[in-house]
């Protein structure tokens, strides 16, 4: 262990002289503060059971595993390596690289109507601070919604890097950009300024959920891009952490699966 934490303080210590810039060192120290938070998740002398939280994250990507509640106690630090490690980047990156080449490939039809859904939540924007915390324990304690709402409220979350470079890409493109969240009506200041500071400062609609918006996430989405198409745009393309993101009326021409075992909506 004490040769495990010199060995991050010495890269901590390299990246940070390393940043070029002021946003360069203040996405580091985030990170810093992941690990400081959560200092042991999968660490030497902690045992990952590979094979079995493998084979549950695994199911629920593939919406074979519906309905769950909580990360299961004993993958907890599972999760936590997964999340804070290179593995969750680099799925990342691969779903975006499949979308650009995608979207790069796409007869577009010239005429402004052209529209990529992106969520918000685990997809452009990452909670992994707040889940990262050990009163959330990365989905293995019961959900706060008092403390998460809290949390979004700050307006602090960081960029998905990889996602952000599809965002970019279908925008150079061309395509028009739309935002659905299952967040609340309420945050749409802190959610605009959020985006805003983490890159995304142009978008055709963001889409928060109002007092009459009723009804499962699935059903509450579809009915958002379905008022998309009967406005005549044709969306070419949905990206969102959670099945229910991807389902249902009007998912879009392509869809994208951005990795999630932190928690499920319905």
């Amino acid at each position: 262990m004490r040769s495990f934490t010199i060995l991050f303080f010495f890269a901590t210590t390299v990246a940070v002289a390393l940043a070029s810039t002021s946003d360069d060192v203040e996405a580091i120290s985030q990170v810093v503060e992941i690990h400081r938070l959560r200092p042991q998740t999968g660490s030497a002398g902690h045992r990952v059971p590979q094979l079995d939280c493998l084979s549950w994250r695994l199911a629920l990507e593939t919406n074979n595993l519906r309905d769950w509640k909580l990360v299961p106690s004993a993958c907890e630090d599972y999760v936590g390596h997964y999340m804070l490690g290179k593995q969750y980047r680099r799925d990342c990156e691969y779903v975006a690289k499949v979308a650009i080449e995608y979207a790069k490939g796409l007869n577009l039809g010239g005429d402004g109507k052209d529209v990529w859904v992106f969520d918000i939540d685990e997809t452009t924007l990452s909670n992994l601070p707040y889940f990262a915390r050990c009163d959330v324990a990365f989905g293995a304690i019961p959900y706060n919604n008092t403390k998460f709402n809290e949390w979004m409220g700050e307006g602090k979350l960081p960029a998905i890097p990889s996602i952000l470079g599809v965002y970019k890409t279908v925008l150079s493109l061309g395509i028009k950009t739309v935002f659905i969240t299952g967040a609340r009506e309420n945050f749409r200041q802190s959610r605009i300024a959020n985006l805003k500071k983490a890159g995304y400062s142009n978008w055709l609609k963001l889409v928060l959920k109002g007092e009459n918006d009723h009804g499962s996430a699935v059903e509450y989405k579809s009915s958002k891009r379905t008022e998309l198409v009967k406005a005549g745009y044709r969306i070419v393309g949905n990206m969102g952490d959670q099945w229910s993101d991807l389902i249902g009326q009007n998912p879009g021409a392509r869809t994208f699966k951005v990795p999630d075992p932190m928690y499920y909506i319905g």
